[in-house]
């Protein structure tokens, strides 16, 4: 909820092409408690004004000479975008507060004022302002935060793949359909991919990732075309995304043939 202090501290402008309804005004607001007022004669400073400092709130007439409150409602209104701050019409003809509505205005107030009322309706517009200021700098920090997240998720998955690649001779990631995305060194000839003399450890690799099974130190081996024995072992892991949905594979290999005895 917004507090009343807040409320009170809301930044209002006046406009008005009238001193006595200026000052009126200003009074009601003063004995109110509200502590940022502005107000302004000439309509054609609006903008300026509201650039300069952003209002919570702009109390406009609507029939003042040279540029009338419509012309003001259109001038903000392409200021911010379609995002208007809200503005409470200030009208002693009845019949403009429809067309005033439809031009953007929040809210209205009929001449002779009913200070009561019009500070029923300033309040509760104030209170509207600040509630939607406070869901939208919530909603960017959150939105930020998650951009923060995952920048730092993708750091850590890169720190991970170049710790991966230090300590093996070759990393691999594929995707939920097989194809390979990531590789380095020789994964491709290592993993038995279109090359024969591979032993039986290649069907048992194959059938781990079929069945989405994490493998350790896994041992395969092939016939090199100088007929050596090569050894190497494989390790890997399924990879599920937040939501639990399997999104591929990743693993590394390691060549252990000087460690391995020779048949």
């Amino acid at each position: 909820m917004i507090s009343a202090t807040e409320i009170l501290q809301g930044r209002i402008l006046i406009v008005d092409d009238l001193a006595a309804n200026v000052r009126l005004l200003e009074q009601m607001l003063a004995g109110a408690g509200y502590t940022h007022v502005d107000s302004t004669m000439n309509p054609r400073e609006v903008c300026t004004l509201h650039c300069r400092s952003p209002y919570d709130l702009i109390l406009l007439d609507l029939l003042m000479p040279g540029m009338d409150g419509f012309a003001v409602l259109e001038a903000l209104r392409a200021l911010d975008g379609g995002r208007q701050v809200p503005v409470l019409v200030i009208t002693a003809q009845p019949g403009q507060k429809l067309r005033a509505l439809l031009a953007g205005a929040k809210d209205f107030i009929s001449k002779p004022i009913d200070l009561l009322e019009a500070k029923v309706r300033i309040h509760n517009l104030l209170e509207m302002r600040l509630l939607y200021r406070r869901i939208e700098r919530h909603n960017l920090l959150l939105e930020q935060t998650v951009l923060e997240r995952t920048a730092e998720l993708y750091a850590s998955q890169e720190r991970l793949r170049r710790l991966a690649e230090l300590s093996s001779d070759w990393y691999w990631e594929q995707d939920a359909a097989g194809v390979y995305t990531e590789l380095s060194g020789p994964a491709l000839e290592m993993l038995g991919i279109g090359a024969p003399g591979l032993d039986a450890g290649r069907a048992s690799l194959a059938a781990n990732i079929s069945a989405r099974r994490p493998f350790l130190d896994l041992m395969l081996s092939r016939i090199n075309k100088d007929g050596s024995l090569q050894r190497f072992q494989v390790s890997g892991e399924p990879i599920f995304s937040q939501a639990g949905r399997y999104s591929g594979y990743r693993g590394i290999g390691v060549d252990v043939t000087e460690r391995s005895p020779q048949h």
